[in-house]
Parts: C-alpha cells; sequence; structure tokens
C-alpha cells in the first residue's frame, strides 16, 4: 500500500518550454524580415462571345489583330485591312533547326533561342495602323487578338502591348528629348480567340 501512496503523492513534471520561445522570438522577426513580398500583376481578358453576346462599343467597327506564323493581320471582322509580313522569313522546316541541334550534339533548348517579338514581327507598322484607326475611332476601346495555335506565348504578349497602347512622341519636339514621349492608350480592353 505504500508504493501506491507513493505514486500519487508524486506531481507531475513540469514542462520548461523557456528555450522554444526564446528561439520564436528570434525566428519569428527574422522571417518576417527576410520574407519577399511580390507583386502580382493581372490583366484582365475577355474570352469572344458567341453570337448574340455582348455588344462592343461601335458596331460599326470591329478590330481583329489576326496572329500568323507569316504575318500579322489586321481584319474589320469580314475581311483582311493590312498585312504585315513576318520579318524573319524562313524556307526551312520548323524541324530543320531541331534535327541541326540534335547532329551537332547540343541540347534542343541551347540552339533554338526565341527572338524578341519585335524583330519577328513589324511592330512598329503595327502600331501606325493601329494609331490611323484609333484617330478615326476615338471612343473605341475593345479589340480583339486572334492567334494560330504554334504562335509562341512571348510573341502573344508583344502583339497584346502593342494593341494596348503605343508611345508616340509629341509633335515639334526634340527628337533627343525622352520627356517628349507620350503613352497613348490604344484598345486595352482586348478579346482572345483562336485565328480562322
Amino acid at each position: 500500500m505504500r508504493r501506491r501512496r507513493h505514486g500519487r503523492d508524486r506531481e507531475a513534471p513540469e514542462l520548461d518550454i523557456t528555450a522554444f520561445l526564446n528561439l520564436m522570438v528570434v525566428l519569428v522577426p527574422f522571417l518576417l524580415v527576410s520574407a519577399v513580398f511580390s507583386r502580382v500583376t493581372i490583366l484582365e481578358l475577355n474570352m469572344p462571345s458567341g453570337a448574340g453576346g455582348g455588344a462592343p462599343d461601335d458596331p460599326t467597327v470591329t478590330v481583329e489583330v489576326v496572329v500568323r506564323k507569316e504575318a500579322l493581320e489586321i481584319s474589320d471582322g469580314e475581311k483582311v485591312i493590312a498585312r504585315f509580313p513576318n520579318l524573319t522569313q524562313f524556307e526551312e522546316s520548323e524541324s530543320a533547326p531541331v534535327e541541326a541541334a540534335v547532329e551537332a550534339g547540343t541540347e534542343e533548348g541551347e540552339k533554338l533561342t526565341l527572338l524578341p517579338t519585335a524583330e519577328v514581327y513589324d511592330l512598329k507598322k503595327l502600331t501606325e495602323f493601329l494609331l490611323q484607326v484609333k484617330a478615326s475611332y476615338p471612343e473605341k476601346t475593345d479589340s480583339i487578338l486572334l492567334m494560330e495555335a504554334d504562335i509562341a506565348y512571348e510573341h502573344l504578349v508583344g502583339v497584346m502591348d502593342t494593341v494596348r497602347g503605343a508611345e508616340v512622341r509629341v509633335e515639334g519636339s526634340d527628337p533627343s528629348d525622352p520627356e517628349a514621349v507620350e503613352r497613348v492608350v490604344l484598345f486595352p480592353d482586348i478579346s482572345i480567340g483562336d485565328a480562322p
């Protein structure tokens, strides 16, 4: 009976969490100071609506930019009104550079490089034409961007940026003055779809 009595009289040992609390006091401020807060920008895009869907800003005019592998085309919804050929017209097939890279013993990613959009498509002519359309229809803000399936994402983004706005030099300003360039909003409400 004595043994049972001794077991009941014994108190549970205290749990010492002082060292853990000290670690948390140091670790939490360190993690907060070293955290990287990134800003994510989201671009609102509209998917093309079917027949009878939402009405565009101006039903008399439609601005469609069709991104094809061989050219940029601007259409009014019915016919092509401007066409700007690809600046890098390759006569070879697409598989030829891949085969050459494999034969040379290099990895495919090393040999094939993606050119900047301005070197593939004539974005200056596209900008000039879109500025003319905007001058004719200043209230128009929507546009449709159609692309073929094999267009690189970087080219899509480059053409989208061109359609959304342009940097224009103020008339009569000094060409060497960087302050004389202003940003003009062209067609910021972009709908994206597949090219016909």
